[in-house]
């Protein structure tokens, strides 16, 4: 079962062996585009399986072909919200096990003159106070972009919000800690640091163009 980190309350980081073999093919610079957007899935699918450990259920009766009998279902309004554009490659791996969840998007692009990221693509459910919401990109980087997605939501009337990441870096955790500090993050890896150019190290390189082959 995964653990908060040591050194960062917010962070959990999974040491599923089965995530860490998928983990050291996404990485591996040799993975085409294919693969990777399998990767990516598989690994969203894997990781959403705990995040949910804590969603809360209600009993129900139901039916089976020999009688009926008590069982459990999810009772709350799940919405899963990619950051776009690398974040839509975690959302049929997350679907895969909760079909039933709702999809959000939320596209954002760094103003120029700030340099503060600024949404441009913003189309959410409504009701987003009715249940959890899980946010999804495959990177976190300097958290900017993460930061300002929560800061979104929010606004739009999330409340109980969480964030999956493939690989997280020490200044975006931090930066998240600070500005949402009661948002869980959920990572298959915490990586050593980023670049003056913002790349995640040793990373995996940029996601969304490994993911459709722009690279």
């Amino acid at each position: 079962m995964p653990r908060t980190h040591p050194v960062y309350p917010n962070l959990v980081v999974f040491e599923h062996p089965l995530i860490q073999h998928k983990m050291s093919w996404i990485r591996d610079e040799t993975t085409g585009h294919r693969p990777f957007r399998a990767l990516l899935a598989q690994i969203a699918g894997l990781m959403v399986f705990e995040v949910t450990r804590s969603f809360p259920t209600a009993p129900v009766t139901i039916r089976t072909p020999l009688e009926e009998t008590e069982a459990h279902r999810l009772s709350a309004t799940i919405t899963v919200v990619p950051i776009l554009r690398s974040g839509l490659g975690m959302v049929e791996g997350v679907l895969s096990i909760m079909p039933e969840a709702r999809v959000g998007h939320l596209g954002l692009a760094r103003d120029e003159q700030t340099l503060e990221p600024i949404a441009y693509l913003k189309k959410l459910p409504k009701g987003l106070d009715a249940g959890p919401v899980v946010v999804v990109d495959p990177m976190l980087a300097t958290g900017g972009s993460a930061s300002a997605a929560i800061t979104t939501l929010r606004e739009a009337g999330a409340r109980d919000l969480r964030l999956i990441c493939l690989v997280a870096a020490p200044e975006g955790v931090r930066r998240m800690l600070r500005d949402h500090p009661d948002v869980m993050i959920y990572a298959a890896a915490l990586d050593r640091a980023i670049t003056e150019r913002g790349f995640i190290v040793p990373g995996l390189g940029d996601a969304g163009d490994r993911m459709y082959g722009t690279v």
